[in-house]
């Protein structure tokens, strides 16, 4: 088998390639690169083409409109193709399980059937006309995937109770207070043939593009993604994978994984409890763990964040708009969820309607000139195509932070005035003077030592 996305896997099949990476020396087999702690960091693993430059949406389709509908959705999508999106993630689409649900409409992740639709969100139909509208804006469509557990009334239950998790006396678990949902064995290899055969289903009957695969590293074991992603990049080509897991060795099999550790440190920074070389430290680390051609999953929010923990405004203050610009340009792919260009200032509910007031778009200019630069800056692509991130020295250093990421002879700045008040800030490793554009002004300006002034919580990006 020849998958689309040239895995390492595919290596050891093409004589060629076999040969060319082990007179490098650096011949490896995909599992051997997992199993090592420290994984290896040659760029070997080939990304789909469309996904190098890529940023990403996440649909809430219950809360973006009124209607909470896939026909209502798509009215918007020829504004978020215009702002820049690439990538729409859908939360789940499939039926709810009434069965100890939680709220009056419970939890998108409580699975009651695999392959429909939520009646409340359209047809089946529906979706499918939705994926080709996406298409059609040159926009990717992706949906999340709920391996780790069920609804209580998944017909599983009755059909194959031997698929699920048991406790001593032989009742079927659930995960912490999550007692809506019934969570499934791994153990049963039965499963994965199962599981993978519903995971297809939707690539051949609505031509989407990939999936957000939730909990993806929780009681899963990595051998069966080590057998379901080979099997269902099959079905099409170009499939994007983004695991929903903070962990090294899920690469090479997923395209993608969360950052929820540098999300927390955000946070924290944000509330004072922690200073800015945190972040060095942490982008030191990331190199160290994860291979080169590993995409990171970089945010200020998401439904989970929004709904348990805070708005932007609650979790970021005056400088949502740093980390923003931070998250769409470290090394990684960003991710806005929905309404956060509309400065989404309440927590959505996340058990009942409680719809987006889209009352402006008060960010959008700002997440397009962030998704424009990303696209035609190859400092700023995803993974192995994008340049390495470079901590610059600031006088002074407290509360402002600045680097840059280079690739050949693409150059980005970024300088951020965490602080309430004022900086002249210098940059005394700078040596001569160069210039630069400002990416939200298109203004041409010479930098050097001496740095630039900002205003409290203001940020400036060049490029070059």
């Amino acid at each position: 088998m020849i998958s689309n996305r040239n895995r390492i896997y595919n290596f050891f099949q093409v004589g060629i390639v076999v040969f060319a990476l082990l007179t490098a020396g650096i011949g490896c087999n995909k599992s051997a690169q997992n199993d090592e702690q420290n994984p290896q960091k040659e760029k070997l693993i080939q990304h789909p083409e469309w996904t190098k430059s890529a940023n990403m949406y996440e649909v809430n389709i219950r809360q973006y409109t009124e209607e909470g509908t896939f026909n209502a959705f798509k009215e918007d999508l020829p504004r978020l193709k215009k702002m820049g999106v690439d990538i729409l993630w859908l939360m789940p689409i499939h039926p709810i399980g009434e069965e100890k649900r939680k709220g009056e409409l419970g939890s998108y992740y409580s699975i009651k059937d695999y392959t429909a639709v939520n009646p409340h969100f359209g047809t089946k139909q529906d979706f499918v006309d939705l994926v080709k509208a996406a298409h059609d804006q040159g926009m990717k469509l992706i949906i999340d995937w709920v391996p780790n557990h069920t609804a209580w009334d998944h017909p599983w239950l009755e059909q194959h109770p031997e698929y699920y998790m048991k406790d001593s006396t032989g009742a079927i678990t659930y995960e912490a207070d999550w007692t809506d949902i019934a969570q499934l064995n791994y153990e049963n290899k039965e499963l994965w043939d199962k599981m993978i055969q519903k995971m297809k289903y939707w690539i051949n009957e609505a031509n989407i593009d990939g999936y957000r695969v939730d909990h993806a590293g929780h009681d899963i074991p990595l051998d069966f993604w080590k057998k379901a992603i080979p099997e269902v990049d099959k079905t099409k080509e170009g499939i994007f994978w983004l695991a929903e897991w903070n962990t090294p060795e899920m690469h090479p099999w997923f395209d993608a994984t969360y950052t929820w550790e540098y999300f927390h440190l955000t946070t924290d920074i944000a509330k004072g409890d922690k200073s800015l070389d945190a972040i060095t430290e942490y982008m030191a680390k990331q190199d160290t763990l994860f291979p080169d051609h590993a995409y990171r999953l970089y945010f200020t929010s998401n439904h989970d964040e929004n709904s348990w923990n805070g708005t932007d405004k609650e979790l970021f203050g005056d400088n949502f708009q740093n980390f923003a610009v931070m998250a769409a340009t470290l090394k990684g792919m960003p991710l806005v969820y929905s309404g956060q260009e509309t400065a989404l200032d309440k927590r959505l509910e996340f058990f009942k309607k409680d719809p987006i007031n889209w009352d402006g778009y008060e960010y959008e200019s700002f997440y397009k000139t962030l998704f424009e630069l990303k696209d035609r800056n190859p400092a700023l692509w995803n993974g192995q195509y994008g340049g390495d991130f470079e901590h610059i020295k600031t006088n002074p250093s407290d509360r402002v932070y600045a680097y840059k990421r280079i690739k050949g002879e693409h150059e980005v700045v970024v300088i951020l005035n965490f602080s309430d008040q004022a900086k002249q800030i210098s940059l005394p490793d700078l040596e001569g003077e160069t210039e630069y554009t400002d990416v939200f002004t298109g203004k041409v300006k010479a930098i050097d030592s001496e740095g630039i002034d900002l205003k409290a919580n203001q940020y400036v990006v060049f490029e070059k």
